[in-house]
Protein backbone atom coordinates (compact mmCIF):
# COMPACT_ATOMS: atom_id res chain seq x y z
CA UNK A 1 0.00 0.00 0.00
CA UNK A 2 1.14 3.36 -1.05
CA UNK A 3 0.49 6.76 -1.61
CA UNK A 4 2.58 10.29 -2.31
CA UNK A 5 0.86 11.88 -0.38
CA UNK A 6 1.44 9.59 3.06
CA UNK A 7 3.68 10.90 5.30
CA UNK A 8 6.34 8.38 7.06
CA UNK A 9 4.45 8.15 10.36
CA UNK A 10 0.88 8.52 9.76
CA UNK A 11 -0.97 8.07 6.81
CA UNK A 12 -3.05 10.35 4.96
CA UNK A 13 -6.30 8.30 4.53
CA UNK A 14 -8.67 6.97 6.98
CA UNK A 15 -10.19 3.83 7.29
CA UNK A 16 -14.29 3.19 7.68
CA UNK A 17 -16.27 0.24 8.87
CA UNK A 18 -19.89 0.37 7.62
CA UNK A 19 -22.53 -1.71 9.63
CA UNK A 20 -25.04 -4.09 8.67
CA UNK A 21 -28.32 -2.19 8.86
CA UNK A 22 -26.71 0.81 7.05
CA UNK A 23 -25.33 -1.84 4.47
CA UNK A 24 -28.85 -2.96 3.82
CA UNK A 25 -29.99 0.26 2.67
CA UNK A 26 -27.84 0.39 -0.27
CA UNK A 27 -28.98 3.89 -1.75
CA UNK A 28 -28.08 5.90 1.28
CA UNK A 29 -24.88 4.03 1.91
CA UNK A 30 -23.90 4.85 -2.01
CA UNK A 31 -25.35 8.38 -2.00
CA UNK A 32 -24.33 9.55 1.75
CA UNK A 33 -21.12 7.45 2.55
CA UNK A 34 -19.18 6.49 -0.98
CA UNK A 35 -19.91 9.17 -3.14
CA UNK A 36 -22.23 12.15 -1.50
CA UNK A 37 -20.69 15.58 -2.22
CA UNK A 38 -17.23 14.34 -2.69
CA UNK A 39 -14.87 15.50 -6.33
CA UNK A 40 -13.33 12.50 -7.66
CA UNK A 41 -10.36 12.75 -5.92
CA UNK A 42 -11.95 12.96 -2.41
CA UNK A 43 -13.40 9.46 -2.89
CA UNK A 44 -9.89 8.15 -2.83
CA UNK A 45 -7.81 8.28 0.49
CA UNK A 46 -10.38 5.67 2.03
CA UNK A 47 -10.20 2.49 2.83
CA UNK A 48 -13.70 0.78 3.37
CA UNK A 49 -14.67 -2.45 5.52
CA UNK A 50 -18.13 -3.83 5.25
CA UNK A 51 -20.27 -5.94 7.65
CA UNK A 52 -23.00 -8.32 5.83
CA UNK A 53 -26.16 -7.18 4.63
CA UNK A 54 -28.31 -6.77 7.81
CA UNK A 55 -29.45 -10.27 8.67
CA UNK A 56 -27.63 -12.79 6.51
CA UNK A 57 -24.91 -13.30 9.64
CA UNK A 58 -28.23 -14.61 11.60
CA UNK A 59 -28.95 -17.08 9.02
CA UNK A 60 -25.83 -18.22 8.40
CA UNK A 61 -24.88 -19.02 12.18
CA UNK A 62 -27.60 -18.37 13.99
CA UNK A 63 -30.18 -15.40 15.05
CA UNK A 64 -28.32 -13.20 17.85
CA UNK A 65 -31.21 -12.14 19.86
CA UNK A 66 -33.28 -15.21 19.22
CA UNK A 67 -31.25 -18.31 19.11
CA UNK A 68 -32.91 -19.59 16.10
CA UNK A 69 -30.31 -21.84 14.33
CA UNK A 70 -28.76 -20.85 11.33
CA UNK A 71 -26.69 -22.88 8.70
CA UNK A 72 -24.56 -23.25 11.01
CA UNK A 73 -25.92 -24.76 14.20
CA UNK A 74 -28.10 -27.38 12.18
CA UNK A 75 -24.79 -28.22 10.79
CA UNK A 76 -23.31 -28.67 14.06
CA UNK A 77 -26.19 -30.65 15.59
CA UNK A 78 -27.80 -32.55 12.50
CA UNK A 79 -26.66 -36.35 11.14
CA UNK A 80 -28.70 -35.40 8.01
CA UNK A 81 -27.33 -33.34 5.31
CA UNK A 82 -31.08 -32.04 4.54
CA UNK A 83 -31.52 -29.86 7.16
CA UNK A 84 -28.48 -27.71 6.80
CA UNK A 85 -28.58 -28.08 2.97
CA UNK A 86 -31.92 -26.58 2.44
CA UNK A 87 -30.67 -24.08 4.89
CA UNK A 88 -27.38 -23.22 2.80
CA UNK A 89 -29.86 -23.12 0.07
CA UNK A 90 -32.86 -20.80 1.49
CA UNK A 91 -29.21 -18.26 2.20
CA UNK A 92 -28.09 -18.18 -1.00
CA UNK A 93 -31.82 -17.75 -2.76
CA UNK A 94 -32.11 -14.46 -0.10
CA UNK A 95 -28.64 -13.39 -1.50
CA UNK A 96 -29.64 -13.75 -5.19
CA UNK A 97 -33.07 -12.32 -4.18
CA UNK A 98 -30.76 -9.15 -2.83
CA UNK A 99 -29.15 -9.11 -5.64
CA UNK A 100 -32.24 -8.47 -8.02
CA UNK A 101 -33.10 -5.65 -5.49
CA UNK A 102 -29.98 -4.07 -6.08
CA UNK A 103 -29.16 -4.51 -10.04
CA UNK A 104 -32.25 -5.34 -11.04
CA UNK A 105 -31.80 -7.26 -14.56
CA UNK A 106 -28.65 -5.79 -15.50
CA UNK A 107 -25.06 -7.49 -16.43
CA UNK A 108 -24.27 -6.83 -12.76
CA UNK A 109 -26.83 -8.93 -11.30
CA UNK A 110 -25.35 -11.77 -13.18
CA UNK A 111 -21.99 -11.27 -12.62
CA UNK A 112 -23.47 -11.15 -8.86
CA UNK A 113 -25.38 -14.55 -9.18
CA UNK A 114 -22.19 -16.23 -10.32
CA UNK A 115 -19.97 -15.24 -7.68
CA UNK A 116 -22.43 -16.09 -4.27
CA UNK A 117 -23.14 -18.95 -6.55
CA UNK A 118 -19.40 -20.36 -6.70
CA UNK A 119 -18.65 -19.68 -2.98
CA UNK A 120 -22.09 -20.94 -1.57
CA UNK A 121 -21.42 -24.33 -3.71
CA UNK A 122 -17.61 -24.54 -2.85
CA UNK A 123 -18.77 -24.59 0.87
CA UNK A 124 -21.56 -26.76 0.33
CA UNK A 125 -19.26 -28.88 -1.14
CA UNK A 126 -16.77 -28.87 1.43
CA UNK A 127 -19.10 -29.60 4.29
CA UNK A 128 -20.56 -32.52 2.88
CA UNK A 129 -17.01 -33.77 2.12
CA UNK A 130 -16.55 -33.02 5.87
CA UNK A 131 -19.34 -34.42 6.92
CA UNK A 132 -18.33 -37.65 5.34
CA UNK A 133 -14.85 -37.89 6.96
CA UNK A 134 -16.67 -37.37 9.77
CA UNK A 135 -18.58 -40.96 9.38
CA UNK A 136 -14.93 -42.42 10.46
CA UNK A 137 -14.55 -43.05 14.13
CA UNK A 138 -10.82 -41.35 13.96
CA UNK A 139 -12.37 -37.82 12.87
CA UNK A 140 -14.63 -35.72 15.00
CA UNK A 141 -17.19 -33.19 13.63
CA UNK A 142 -16.81 -30.85 17.15
CA UNK A 143 -13.46 -31.13 16.55
CA UNK A 144 -13.86 -29.05 13.53
CA UNK A 145 -16.81 -26.78 14.25
CA UNK A 146 -14.96 -23.46 14.48
CA UNK A 147 -13.12 -23.84 11.24
CA UNK A 148 -16.65 -24.59 9.92
CA UNK A 149 -18.11 -21.01 11.53
CA UNK A 150 -15.26 -19.44 10.50
CA UNK A 151 -16.09 -19.92 6.95
CA UNK A 152 -19.74 -19.87 7.12
CA UNK A 153 -19.51 -16.58 8.64
CA UNK A 154 -17.36 -15.37 5.72
CA UNK A 155 -19.96 -15.92 3.28
CA UNK A 156 -22.03 -12.99 4.68
CA UNK A 157 -19.19 -10.47 4.11
CA UNK A 158 -17.91 -11.47 0.92
CA UNK A 159 -21.51 -10.97 -0.71
CA UNK A 160 -21.69 -7.48 0.81
CA UNK A 161 -18.31 -6.73 -0.14
CA UNK A 162 -18.90 -7.55 -3.48
CA UNK A 163 -21.98 -6.26 -4.69
CA UNK A 164 -20.51 -3.27 -3.37
CA UNK A 165 -17.29 -3.12 -5.97
CA UNK A 166 -19.63 -3.77 -8.51
CA UNK A 167 -22.07 -0.80 -7.85
CA UNK A 168 -19.28 1.92 -7.06
CA UNK A 169 -17.58 0.55 -10.62
CA UNK A 170 -20.76 1.27 -12.26
CA UNK A 171 -20.58 4.76 -10.86
CA UNK A 172 -17.05 5.18 -12.57
CA UNK A 173 -15.35 4.82 -9.35
CA UNK A 174 -12.10 2.49 -9.27
CA UNK A 175 -13.11 0.02 -6.38
CA UNK A 176 -11.69 -3.17 -5.73
CA UNK A 177 -12.32 -6.21 -3.62
CA UNK A 178 -9.88 -6.91 -0.93
CA UNK A 179 -11.15 -10.29 0.20
CA UNK A 180 -9.62 -11.37 3.73
CA UNK A 181 -11.47 -14.77 3.74
CA UNK A 182 -8.72 -17.19 3.08
CA UNK A 183 -10.71 -18.74 0.13
CA UNK A 184 -8.50 -21.69 -1.38
CA UNK A 185 -5.64 -19.78 -0.25
CA UNK A 186 -3.27 -22.30 1.76
CA UNK A 187 -1.05 -19.60 3.52
CA UNK A 188 -1.47 -19.56 7.29
CA UNK A 189 -1.43 -15.41 8.71
CA UNK A 190 -2.00 -13.94 11.69
CA UNK A 191 -4.35 -11.37 11.15
CA UNK A 192 -1.84 -8.53 10.35
CA UNK A 193 0.05 -10.59 7.95
CA UNK A 194 -3.51 -10.71 5.98
CA UNK A 195 -3.86 -7.33 6.15
CA UNK A 196 -0.56 -6.24 5.17
CA UNK A 197 -0.18 -8.96 1.97
CA UNK A 198 -3.99 -7.71 1.34
CA UNK A 199 -3.33 -4.42 0.80
CA UNK A 200 0.86 -4.61 -0.38
CA UNK A 201 0.81 -2.30 -3.64
CA UNK A 202 -2.62 -0.65 -3.29
CA UNK A 203 -2.15 3.08 -4.27
CA UNK A 204 -5.13 4.87 -2.26
CA UNK A 205 -5.21 7.65 -3.76
CA UNK A 206 -6.62 6.03 -6.78
CA UNK A 207 -7.96 3.14 -5.80
CA UNK A 208 -10.98 2.50 -3.26
CA UNK A 209 -10.40 -0.90 -1.52
CA UNK A 210 -13.70 -2.50 -0.18
CA UNK A 211 -12.19 -4.89 2.19
CA UNK A 212 -14.58 -7.85 3.89
CA UNK A 213 -15.32 -7.57 7.26
CA UNK A 214 -14.43 -11.09 8.21
CA UNK A 215 -10.63 -12.00 7.65
CA UNK A 216 -9.21 -15.52 8.39
CA UNK A 217 -6.05 -15.64 10.43
CA UNK A 218 -4.46 -18.22 12.39
CA UNK A 219 -6.49 -18.41 15.99
CA UNK A 220 -9.62 -17.73 14.48
CA UNK A 221 -11.51 -14.11 14.54
CA UNK A 222 -14.55 -16.26 15.58
CA UNK A 223 -13.33 -17.85 18.08
CA UNK A 224 -11.32 -15.08 19.66
CA UNK A 225 -14.27 -12.18 18.51
CA UNK A 226 -17.83 -13.80 18.70
CA UNK A 227 -19.92 -11.59 16.40
CA UNK A 228 -17.41 -8.43 16.95
CA UNK A 229 -15.08 -9.79 14.40
CA UNK A 230 -15.64 -7.57 11.43
CA UNK A 231 -14.89 -4.19 14.15
CA UNK A 232 -11.48 -6.02 14.97
CA UNK A 233 -10.72 -6.45 11.53
CA UNK A 234 -11.43 -2.66 11.00
CA UNK A 235 -9.31 -1.58 13.26
CA UNK A 236 -6.18 -3.53 12.82
CA UNK A 237 -6.36 -2.43 9.11
CA UNK A 238 -6.20 1.39 10.75
CA UNK A 239 -3.04 0.13 13.12
CA UNK A 240 -1.10 -1.44 10.42
CA UNK A 241 -1.90 1.29 7.84
CA UNK A 242 -1.27 3.92 10.36
CA UNK A 243 -4.52 5.73 8.69
CA UNK A 244 -5.15 9.10 10.49
CA UNK A 245 -8.88 8.58 11.98
CA UNK A 246 -11.21 5.62 11.98
CA UNK A 247 -14.68 6.00 11.17
CA UNK A 248 -17.44 3.74 12.56
CA UNK A 249 -20.89 4.51 10.20
CA UNK A 250 -24.26 3.13 11.91
CA UNK A 251 -27.99 3.79 11.81
CA UNK A 252 -28.03 6.07 14.49
CA UNK A 253 -26.04 8.49 16.35
CA UNK A 254 -23.98 7.70 19.72
CA UNK A 255 -26.53 9.57 21.47
CA UNK A 256 -27.51 10.59 25.24
CA UNK A 257 -29.80 7.40 25.11
CA UNK A 258 -32.09 5.53 22.91
CA UNK A 259 -34.55 7.78 20.93
CA UNK A 260 -36.79 4.78 20.85
CA UNK A 261 -37.22 5.17 24.54
CA UNK A 262 -36.60 8.54 25.32
CA UNK A 263 -37.88 10.25 22.25
CA UNK A 264 -35.84 11.79 19.23
CA UNK A 265 -36.42 14.99 20.42
CA UNK A 266 -35.05 14.79 24.29
CA UNK A 267 -31.56 13.15 23.10
CA UNK A 268 -28.54 14.12 21.91
CA UNK A 269 -25.55 13.18 20.37
CA UNK A 270 -22.64 13.09 22.54
CA UNK A 271 -20.18 14.66 20.25
CA UNK A 272 -16.91 13.50 22.07
CA UNK A 273 -15.56 11.42 24.94
CA UNK A 274 -13.37 8.83 25.38
CA UNK A 275 -12.24 5.17 24.83
CA UNK A 276 -12.88 4.39 28.88
CA UNK A 277 -16.38 5.24 27.90
CA UNK A 278 -16.48 3.16 24.86
CA UNK A 279 -15.63 0.41 27.02
CA UNK A 280 -18.53 0.53 29.25
CA UNK A 281 -20.68 0.94 26.69
CA UNK A 282 -19.63 -2.01 25.03
CA UNK A 283 -20.39 -3.40 28.64
CA UNK A 284 -23.55 -3.05 28.51
CA UNK A 285 -24.59 -4.31 24.67
CA UNK A 286 -24.70 -0.72 22.67
CA UNK A 287 -21.23 -1.50 21.12
CA UNK A 288 -19.70 1.70 19.94
CA UNK A 289 -16.83 -0.55 19.37
CA UNK A 290 -15.61 -3.54 20.26
CA UNK A 291 -13.42 -3.65 23.07
CA UNK A 292 -10.32 -5.25 21.77
CA UNK A 293 -11.16 -3.22 18.92
CA UNK A 294 -10.70 -0.03 20.96
CA UNK A 295 -7.47 -1.29 22.34
CA UNK A 296 -5.81 -1.45 18.85
CA UNK A 297 -7.18 2.60 17.82
CA UNK A 298 -5.73 3.83 21.56
CA UNK A 299 -2.70 1.85 21.00
CA UNK A 300 -1.67 3.60 17.87
CA UNK A 301 -3.70 7.19 18.88
CA UNK A 302 -5.69 7.09 16.37
CA UNK A 303 -9.36 8.80 16.90
CA UNK A 304 -12.40 7.16 16.03
CA UNK A 305 -15.43 8.79 15.09
CA UNK A 306 -18.83 7.18 14.82
CA UNK A 307 -21.57 8.87 12.56
CA UNK A 308 -25.04 8.89 11.56
CA UNK A 309 -25.41 7.02 7.73
CA UNK A 310 -28.70 9.20 7.58
CA UNK A 311 -27.32 12.45 8.14
CA UNK A 312 -23.85 12.92 6.36
CA UNK A 313 -23.14 16.62 6.79
CA UNK A 314 -23.24 15.51 10.76
CA UNK A 315 -20.09 15.36 12.29
CA UNK A 316 -20.87 12.71 14.84
CA UNK A 317 -19.10 11.71 17.82
CA UNK A 318 -15.39 11.65 18.38
CA UNK A 319 -13.40 9.42 20.70
CA UNK A 320 -9.96 10.05 21.82
CA UNK A 321 -7.48 8.39 24.35
CA UNK A 322 -7.40 10.57 27.04
CA UNK A 323 -9.72 12.71 26.58
CA UNK A 324 -11.54 14.71 29.58
CA UNK A 325 -14.23 16.96 29.61
CA UNK A 326 -13.85 20.29 31.47
CA UNK A 327 -17.15 19.95 33.44
CA UNK A 328 -18.19 16.56 35.43
CA UNK A 329 -21.14 14.74 34.21
CA UNK A 330 -23.33 11.85 32.61
CA UNK A 331 -23.19 11.77 28.95
CA UNK A 332 -25.11 8.55 27.90
CA UNK A 333 -28.30 6.46 30.33
CA UNK A 334 -27.84 3.19 28.64
CA UNK A 335 -28.71 -0.74 29.92
CA UNK A 336 -29.45 -4.27 29.12
CA UNK A 337 -33.52 -4.74 29.08
CA UNK A 338 -33.01 -8.12 30.03
CA UNK A 339 -30.29 -9.80 32.24
CA UNK A 340 -30.04 -12.74 34.76
CA UNK A 341 -29.36 -12.51 38.59
CA UNK A 342 -27.42 -15.67 39.66
CA UNK A 343 -26.87 -15.38 43.78
CA UNK A 344 -24.58 -17.75 45.35
CA UNK A 345 -24.75 -18.07 49.28
CA UNK A 346 -22.67 -19.70 50.66
CA UNK A 347 -21.53 -19.60 54.38
CA UNK A 348 -18.01 -21.79 53.81
CA UNK A 349 -17.52 -18.23 51.37
CA UNK A 350 -16.23 -16.59 54.53
CA UNK A 351 -12.23 -15.97 55.04
CA UNK A 352 -11.43 -18.10 52.08
CA UNK A 353 -9.39 -17.19 49.41
CA UNK A 354 -10.39 -18.00 45.92
CA UNK A 355 -13.98 -19.22 46.81
CA UNK A 356 -15.24 -17.43 43.71
CA UNK A 357 -13.30 -19.48 41.38
CA UNK A 358 -15.82 -22.43 41.06
CA UNK A 359 -18.21 -19.85 39.96
CA UNK A 360 -16.11 -18.09 37.29
CA UNK A 361 -14.94 -21.15 36.01
CA UNK A 362 -18.47 -22.13 35.29
CA UNK A 363 -19.65 -19.12 33.57
CA UNK A 364 -16.40 -19.15 31.97
CA UNK A 365 -16.85 -22.31 30.59
CA UNK A 366 -20.45 -21.96 29.01
CA UNK A 367 -19.16 -18.34 27.54
CA UNK A 368 -21.43 -16.11 29.66
CA UNK A 369 -20.75 -12.75 30.24
CA UNK A 370 -20.57 -10.78 33.59
CA UNK A 371 -21.72 -7.40 33.08
CA UNK A 372 -21.52 -6.43 36.62
CA UNK A 373 -21.36 -8.53 40.25
CA UNK A 374 -21.21 -7.94 44.23
CA UNK A 375 -19.59 -9.58 47.05
CA UNK A 376 -19.90 -9.76 50.77
CA UNK A 377 -18.82 -12.36 53.06
CA UNK A 378 -20.89 -15.25 52.15
CA UNK A 379 -23.02 -13.82 48.89
CA UNK A 380 -21.54 -13.66 45.48
CA UNK A 381 -24.26 -12.17 42.66
CA UNK A 382 -23.30 -12.46 38.90
CA UNK A 383 -25.33 -10.29 36.70
CA UNK A 384 -25.19 -12.00 33.60
CA UNK A 385 -25.76 -11.64 29.77
CA UNK A 386 -26.61 -15.47 27.70
CA UNK A 387 -29.59 -17.60 27.07
CA UNK A 388 -31.00 -19.65 30.00
CA UNK A 389 -30.07 -23.08 28.61
CA UNK A 390 -26.86 -22.19 29.01
CA UNK A 391 -27.10 -20.37 32.55
CA UNK A 392 -28.89 -23.47 33.72
CA UNK A 393 -25.98 -25.68 32.44
CA UNK A 394 -23.58 -23.09 34.38
CA UNK A 395 -25.43 -23.07 37.66
CA UNK A 396 -25.85 -27.28 37.70
CA UNK A 397 -21.97 -27.09 37.59
CA UNK A 398 -21.73 -24.82 40.40
CA UNK A 399 -24.15 -26.71 42.31
CA UNK A 400 -22.27 -29.55 41.79
CA UNK A 401 -19.09 -27.45 42.74
CA UNK A 402 -20.25 -26.09 45.91
CA UNK A 403 -23.36 -28.89 47.11
CA UNK A 404 -23.95 -27.08 50.26
CA UNK A 405 -24.61 -23.53 48.04
CA UNK A 406 -28.14 -21.94 47.91
CA UNK A 407 -28.08 -20.39 44.49
CA UNK A 408 -30.90 -18.26 43.52
CA UNK A 409 -31.79 -17.07 39.64
CA UNK A 410 -34.41 -14.26 38.43
CA UNK A 411 -34.70 -12.16 35.33
CA UNK A 412 -33.47 -8.54 36.03
CA UNK A 413 -32.60 -5.47 33.73
CA UNK A 414 -29.49 -3.43 34.35
CA UNK A 415 -29.52 0.72 33.61
CA UNK A 416 -25.94 2.63 33.51
CA UNK A 417 -25.29 6.44 33.96
CA UNK A 418 -21.87 6.69 32.18
CA UNK A 419 -19.51 9.73 31.73
CA UNK A 420 -16.14 10.08 31.21
CA UNK A 421 -16.13 12.15 34.45
CA UNK A 422 -18.35 11.50 36.82
CA UNK A 423 -18.90 12.96 39.72
CA UNK A 424 -19.58 9.94 41.35
CA UNK A 425 -20.75 10.05 44.91
CA UNK A 426 -23.31 13.02 44.08
CA UNK A 427 -24.23 11.87 41.48
CA UNK A 428 -25.51 8.87 42.86
CA UNK A 429 -27.33 10.31 45.43
CA UNK A 430 -29.35 12.15 42.47
CA UNK A 431 -29.79 9.03 40.09
CA UNK A 432 -31.25 7.11 43.42
CA UNK A 433 -33.69 9.83 44.32
CA UNK A 434 -35.38 9.88 40.80
CA UNK A 435 -35.52 6.46 40.64
CA UNK A 436 -37.28 6.80 43.58
CA UNK A 437 -39.41 9.52 43.01
CA UNK A 438 -40.94 7.76 39.93
CA UNK A 439 -41.70 4.31 41.90
CA UNK A 440 -38.48 2.32 41.42
CA UNK A 441 -36.81 0.27 43.13
CA UNK A 442 -33.17 -0.73 42.88
CA UNK A 443 -32.17 -4.49 43.55
CA UNK A 444 -28.98 -3.39 43.58
CA UNK A 445 -26.94 -1.13 42.98
CA UNK A 446 -22.79 -0.59 41.76
CA UNK A 447 -20.80 2.45 42.12
CA UNK A 448 -17.25 1.49 41.06
CA UNK A 449 -14.14 3.76 42.01
CA UNK A 450 -13.34 4.74 38.33
CA UNK A 451 -16.12 6.79 38.08
CA UNK A 452 -16.77 6.05 34.86
CA UNK A 453 -20.31 4.25 35.52
CA UNK A 454 -22.68 3.45 37.75
CA UNK A 455 -25.15 0.62 37.72
CA UNK A 456 -28.76 0.00 38.60
CA UNK A 457 -30.25 -3.57 38.91
CA UNK A 458 -34.25 -3.45 38.21
CA UNK A 459 -37.02 -5.45 37.74
CA UNK A 460 -37.28 -5.86 33.89
CA UNK A 461 -40.36 -4.64 34.05
CA UNK A 462 -39.02 -1.10 35.24
CA UNK A 463 -36.55 -0.56 32.31
CA UNK A 464 -37.51 1.61 30.70
CA UNK A 465 -39.30 3.98 32.93
CA UNK A 466 -35.65 3.86 34.78
CA UNK A 467 -34.51 5.21 31.51
CA UNK A 468 -36.43 7.99 30.93
CA UNK A 469 -36.78 9.05 34.56
CA UNK A 470 -32.15 9.28 34.74
CA UNK A 471 -32.12 10.71 31.35
CA UNK A 472 -34.99 13.51 32.61
CA UNK A 473 -33.52 13.82 35.54
CA UNK A 474 -29.08 13.67 34.80
CA UNK A 475 -28.97 15.18 31.27
CA UNK A 476 -32.35 17.21 30.32
CA UNK A 477 -32.96 18.81 33.92
CA UNK A 478 -29.19 19.28 34.58
CA UNK A 479 -28.61 20.73 30.88
CA UNK A 480 -31.90 23.08 31.37
CA UNK A 481 -30.10 24.44 34.62
CA UNK A 482 -26.82 24.78 32.54
CA UNK A 483 -28.21 26.75 30.31
CA UNK A 484 -29.83 28.80 32.73
CA UNK A 485 -26.62 29.49 34.56
CA UNK A 486 -25.29 31.00 31.17
CA UNK A 487 -27.77 32.60 30.45
CA UNK A 488 -27.40 34.88 33.62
Amino acid sequence: MHSDNASPGRGYHSVHKIGGTSMADTKAVLENIFLGKRSRQQIYGRIFVVSAYSGFTDLLLENKKTGEPGVFHLYAGSDSDWAWGDALTAVADQMYRRNREIFGSSPEQKIADAFIRERIEGTRSCLMDLHRLCAFGHFKLQEHLDTVREMLSALGELHSAHNTVLLLKKEGVNAVLVDLSGWRDPDSLNLDERITQALAGRDLARELPIVTGYAQAQDGMMRRYGRGYSEVTFSRIAYVTKAREAVIHKEYHLSSGDPKIIGADRVRPIGRTNYDVADQLSNMGMEAIHPRAAKALRQRGIPLRVVNTFEPDHPGTAIEDGWLPDTTGPEIITGISSAMEIEVFDQDHVGQPGSEEPIVTALSRFKIPTVTKSINANCVTHYVTAPLKQVRRAIAVIEAARPEAKIRTQKVAIVSVIGARLDAAPLFSEAVAALQKGGVRPLASICPSRAVDLQFVLSEEDYEKAIRLLHHALMEERAARSASTLAA
